[in-house]
């Protein structure tokens, strides 16, 4: 369980250093909703990521019965609940940078996956109001789905390298080329990312893909310190479900595109609090280049 003090200070910290952007909203007739409240963005910010820390599946019940009851000498200008759900969206864009200060570096070795995030079943699609203009129809290896998709790279030490997302029908390596500004070395992904163009565009930024062929495809001989690698792309897949089952960034209940978002950036956030991330011991990008003295790019 995440220590809230350390959490506070290191968001307040943020808050301090970073000039804060609201987003304004409206009522349907004009009205401006962002009445003055004594709370403060730091405060708001950490409740938002403290959610996904704990094992309450509502935020309802987790504001109410657990921040309300039990956590007010650390929040004494605590607001409602439906005042709370109001200006919970004006943090999305501070909540993002925060997110974007959080990332950590590449090491040389990263690992690459989408996963789906759905908004409704599949029979509830025509139904869907909230998201009728964003979510889009997507198909996995699992089946089709109505949503987004969350696109991660992670290094070997499971910490998160680059984010996006994007709606469910997009390409899986369509967002690439805009999530390696900060890589280098390798990279590594399932088959989903095979393909010509984007390997040369990676090359070009001194990146080398690496995936498993089809059944199709001519089988190519790969180093062994690649191989193995390769296996651990699991890694990626653990965190997947970590953020998805812990830090419960994946259901239906949402009733606004903000407040998704919002909810996906403190699960993310919270994930980079965790003291324990899936990781790979032992290896790492010098000792790949000393297995293999002539690789290069």
């Amino acid at each position: 369980m995440i220590d809230i003090v350390a959490l506070f200070c290191a968001v307040d910290d943020f808050c301090k250093t970073k000039k804060l952007i609201k987003l304004t909203t409206f009522k349907k007739d004009g009205k401006n909703r962002n009445r003055n409240h004594l709370m403060a963005d730091s405060e708001i910010i950490t409740i938002l990521i403290l959610f996904h820390t704990y094992q309450h599946r509502n935020f309802k019940h987790f504001y109410i019965d657990y921040v309300q009851k039990h956590l007010l000498h650390y929040f004494p200008n605590i607001l409602s609940y439906n005042r709370f759900v109001e200006i919970t969206k004006t943090q999305l864009v501070n909540m993002c940078n925060f997110l974007n200060s959080r990332l950590e570096p590449c090491t040389g070795i990263s690992f690459i996956d989408s996963t789906k995030l759905q908004v409704c079943h599949r029979k509830r699609i025509s139904r869907n109001k909230v998201f009728k203009d964003t979510g889009k129809i997507g198909k996995t290896t699992y089946g089709w789905f109505f949503g987004f998709k969350l696109h991660l790279i992670v290094n070997e030490q499971g910490g998160l390298v680059a984010v996006k997302v994007t709606p469910g029908n997009i390409d899986d390596k369509f967002p690439v080329p805009l999530m390696i500004k900060k890589l280098f070395g390798k990279l590594f992904g399932d088959k989903g990312y095979i393909s010509q163009s984007l390997s040369s565009i990676l090359l070009e930024n001194a990146i080398q893909l690496i995936t498993n062929v089809k059944k199709n495809m001519k089988n190519k001989l790969m180093p062994l310190v690649d191989k193995i690698l390769l296996r651990k792309r699991s890694i990626i897949e653990t965190i997947n479900d970590q953020l998805k089952n812990i830090s419960q960034i994946d259901h239906t209940r949402h009733r606004s595109i903000y407040n998704f978002m919002v909810n996906i950036i403190g699960g993310l956030i919270a994930y980079t609090f965790q003291d324990k991330k899936p990781s790979i011991s032992g290896i790492n990008y010098e000792n790949c280049l000393a297995l293999i003295p002539n690789w290069g790019l």
